[in-house]
């Protein structure tokens, strides 16, 4: 999966390179100053920062497809699993259901993992021969439950949270280019001794692309956060909903 991702934020990021690289900017009369010019014109500093975004970018690009991939697989291989596993505890079949919750069709699913731990668990106390009170047995069974919920919710949240840093800070690299590009204007008026056009284009062109390059790398990752934040909860809560099932079914089961 990892391979996948770097795949991705590689594939995605080249394109968007190539894509800002072709387009046109600041004409100058007589010359066709375009983007790949002004990157080899470029100071030390400036490069960096925007390599920097560039490389902001790709990260972004490659969690938000991995994690989309995995969040559909998610939801697809849960809707397949609940009404399964539901009819395998109607009957009253706890193997066949942990059966099911551990096969490999349904790795991707959150629910198959709460459910798993709590029949894993349940069994487990039921074969070991503990003379657990009836009380003491769900509350075993219910931590069990909280506890893989709990590393599902965060198996789910890896990566997403970069995204949200990713668009908080984006902005303000590009604001650093900014005004890296405004003092190399500022340098070039020193150089020539006056305040032309000239003097100051190739600086002030540098400014405005990297401010174009944060935002480029920023909006982007925060359409990405939000949207996925908004599944996160739906997981969660779906997640929360299964525990109390579970729950419920073991208080029925003991009675």
């Amino acid at each position: 999966m990892e391979g996948r991702k770097i795949q991705f934020g590689r594939i995605a990021g080249a394109l968007v390179a190539l894509l800002l690289m072709s387009t046109p900017a600041f004409a100058q009369e007589g010359s066709g100053l375009d983007l790949v010019d002004m990157f080899n014109q470029m100071g030390t500093a400036a490069l960096a920062v925007a390599v920097i975004l560039f490389i902001m970018s790709f990260w972004s690009v490659g969690v938000a497809i991995e994690r989309i991939y995995t969040f559909n697989q998610a939801t697809k291989q849960s809707k397949m699993y609940a009404p399964l596993v539901a009819k395998h505890l109607k009957e009253g079949r706890l193997k066949e259901a942990i059966a099911l919750s551990s096969a490999k069709e349904y790795r991707y699913s959150h629910l198959a993992k709460v459910v798993l731990a709590g029949l894993q668990e349940y069994q487990f106390q039921q074969e070991s021969g503990a003379n657990l009170s009836r009380e003491d047995l769900l509350d075993t069974v219910r931590r069990s439950i909280q506890r893989a919920t709990a590393l599902t919710s965060n198996d789910l949240k890896k990566g997403v949270s970069g995204l949200a840093t990713i668009g908080a800070t984006a902005p303000f690299v590009g604001l650093l280019g900014t005004v890296i590009g405004v003092i190399n204007a500022f340098v070039g008026i020193a150089s020539s001794g006056s305040g032309g056009i000239g003097a100051v284009s190739a600086g002030i062109a540098e400014a405005l692309v990297e401010t174009a390059l944060g935002l480029f790398v920023a909006i982007p990752a925060v359409w990405f956060y939000n949207y996925l934040s908004g599944k996160l909860e739906f997981f969660n809560v779906e997640m929360d909903n299964s525990s109390s099932e579970m729950v419920d079914y073991f208080i029925k089961k003991t009675t």
